[in-house]
C-alpha cells in the first residue's frame, strides 16, 4: 500500500501561550499569598479580598483566551489590561501608604506582567510596548511619584515585554520562511514525478505519431505534424515551470499552513507579468522556445504588447518563409532591458523590400512590430540577409519611459540592416 504524506501544523509560539497559561495560574496564587501573608497591615482588607475574587474568577474563566492567536482577541485584551490596570490603582485604597512608599506590591503583583506578555505575543513588540507603557503609568499613579524602585520595575516590563514580542515576530517570519520552502520542495517532487509519468507516457506516444505519420504521409503526415506541436507544448509545460508558485503561509498561530493568495490582476497594466508563460505558447515543432530559469518580469502592459510583437514577427515567418522554416525565440533578461530575438531560417528580405511594403500600404511590420514597441518605450531592429534568414530583436526596457506622442522614424540604415 502507498505511503501517504500528511503536512503537520507548525507554530514555535504555541509553546508560548502554554507558558503564559501556566503563568497566570502560578501569579495569581502568589499575589493571594502575599496577601495573606501580609493581610493583617492593609487598611482595607475587604477591598482586596473583593478584588482577589475577581482576579479567581477572570483568571480561570479566561484560560482558553490564552490557549493561542486565534482566541486571544483584541476585546479580551483590552479587558485583561483593565483587569490589571484596575487592581493596581487600588492598590492605595486597600493597603497602607506606609507599606507602598516602602516598595510593597500592587494587588495584582506580578500578575500584571502575565497581561503584558499577552499583548507582546499576539501583537508583537509594538503591542507590548503600548500595554507596559500603560503598566507604567499606572505604577507611577498608585505611588504618587517617581521613584527609583519603580522606574526600575517599569523598565523590567517594557525591556522584557518587548523583547518577547521581537523575538514571536522573528519567530513567525521564520516559520512563514520553511512552510513556503517546504512547500516549493513539495511542488518540486511532484512536477518531477509528472514529468517522468508524461515522459514515459504521453510524451512518447506522440513522438512515435509524428515519426509514423511523417512516414506514411498523406492525411496521416497532418496528423503526425500536430502531434509534434503537442509534443513540443507539453515538454515546454512540464519542465519549463514557468508559473510560480504564489502561497504565503498561515495556521491558528499565524504559522506554516499554506494557503493560497489572489493573483494580481493579469490586466492591470502597473502589475509586473512573468514574460515567459505568455512566449511559451508559440513554441511548437517548429518553434523553439529558450528562456532564462527565473522569472522575467516586465509591467502587464509591455509584456503583453511584446508577446503580441512576438506572434507579429512569427506571422511574418509561417507567412512568408515557407512551411518548412523553422524559427527560433530568445529570450534574454539584462539588468536594465529585456530582449527578445525572434530568428528564422527562411529565405530572407531584399534589401528595400519593407520600405516597398510599407510605401504599397502593406504596414504589418510597421505597426505591428514596431509600432507596439514604440509604444512601450522599446525599439525593434530587423536584420535580414538573402539566403540567410531573418532575424528580428526586440529590446523593452524594464523601466519603460512615458509613450512618445508622435511615430519618430529611423536615421538611416546600417548595411543591410533595417530598422522595423
Amino acid at each position: 500500500m502507498a505511503k501517504r504524506e500528511r503536512v503537520m501544523r507548525m507554530s514555535v509560539e504555541q509553546p508560548l501561550w502554554r507558558a503564559l497559561t501556566a503563568y497566570r495560574v502560578l501569579t495569581l496564587f502568589y499575589a493571594i499569598g502575599l496577601f495573606v501573608a501580609k493581610n493583617d497591615e492593609f487598611i482595607r482588607p475587604e477591598v482586596a479580598i473583593g478584588y482577589y475574587v475577581l482576579l479567581f474568577a477572570w483568571t480561570f474563566a479566561t484560560l482558553p483566551k490564552v490557549a493561542n492567536a486565534q482566541s486571544c482577541t483584541k476585546p479580551f485584551l483590552a479587558a485583561d489590561l483593565t483587569v490589571a490596570l484596575t487592581g493596581i490603582l487600588l492598590t492605595p485604597v486597600a493597603d497602607a501608604h506606609d507599606r507602598i512608599v516602602a516598595g510593597g506590591p500592587t494587588l495584582p503583583s506580578i500578575w500584571t506582567a502575565g497581561a503584558v506578555l499577552a499583548f507582546a505575543i499576539k501583537g508583537g513588540w509594538r503591542w507590548a510596548a503600548f500595554a507596559s507603557a500603560l503598566v507604567g503609568v499606572a505604577n507611577v499613579v498608585q505611588r504618587g511619584a517617581l521613584s527609583e524602585d519603580t522606574l526600575h520595575n517599569v523598565l523590567l516590563v517594557w525591556v522584557a515585554s518587548i523583547a518577547i514580542g521581537y523575538v514571536v515576530e522573528v519567530a513567525r517570519a521564520s516559520e512563514r520562511t520553511l512552510a513556503r520552502a517546504l512547500e516549493i520542495e513539495a511542488a518540486t517532487r511532484e512536477r518531477e514525478r509528472l514529468a517522468r509519468d508524461i515522459h514515459d507516457g504521453v510524451l512518447q506516444v506522440l513522438a512515435m505519431v509524428q515519426r509514423r505519420g511523417s512516414a506514411i504521409g498523406g492525411e496521416a503526415a497532418e496528423l503526425g505534424r500536430l502531434a509534434g506541436e503537442q509534443e513540443v507544448a507539453l515538454r515546454t509545460l512540464v519542465s519549463g515551470g514557468l508559473v510560480p508558485v504564489s502561497r504565503v503561509s498561515e495556521d491558528e498561530a499565524e504559522g506554516a499552513v499554506v494557503r493560497a493568495v489572489e493573483e494580481a490582476d493579469p490586466q492591470d497594466d502597473s502589475a509586473p507579468r512573468d514574460l515567459r508563460p505568455l512566449l511559451a505558447p508559440y513554441a511548437t515543432a517548429k518553434v523553439t522556445f529558450s528562456e532564462p530559469g527565473t522569472p522575467v518580469p516586465l509591467a502587464g502592459g509591455a509584456a503583453r504588447e511584446l508577446a503580441a510583437a512576438v506572434g507579429a514577427a512569427l506571422d511574418n515567418v509561417h507567412r512568408h518563409a515557407g512551411e518548412d522554416a523553422r524559427a527560433w525565440i530568445l529570450v534574454e533578461d539584462e539588468p536594465d532591458e529585456v530582449i527578445v530575438t525572434v530568428r528564422d531560417d527562411g529565405p530572407g528580405i531584399p534589401e528595400g523590400r519593407l520600405a516597398q511594403a510599407e510605401g504599397e500600404g502593406r504596414l504589418g511590420v510597421a505597426l505591428s512590430i514596431r509600432g507596439r514597441l514604440r509604444e512601450i518605450g522599446g525599439t525593434a531592429e530587423l536584420i535580414s540577409v538573402p539566403g540567410q534568414g531573418t532575424e528580428v530583436e526586440l529590446k523593452v526596457p524594464k523601466q519603460a519611459p512615458k509613450a512618445s506622442k508622435g511615430p519618430k522614424e529611423p536615421k538611416g540604415t546600417r548595411g543591410k540592416a533595417e530598422k522595423a
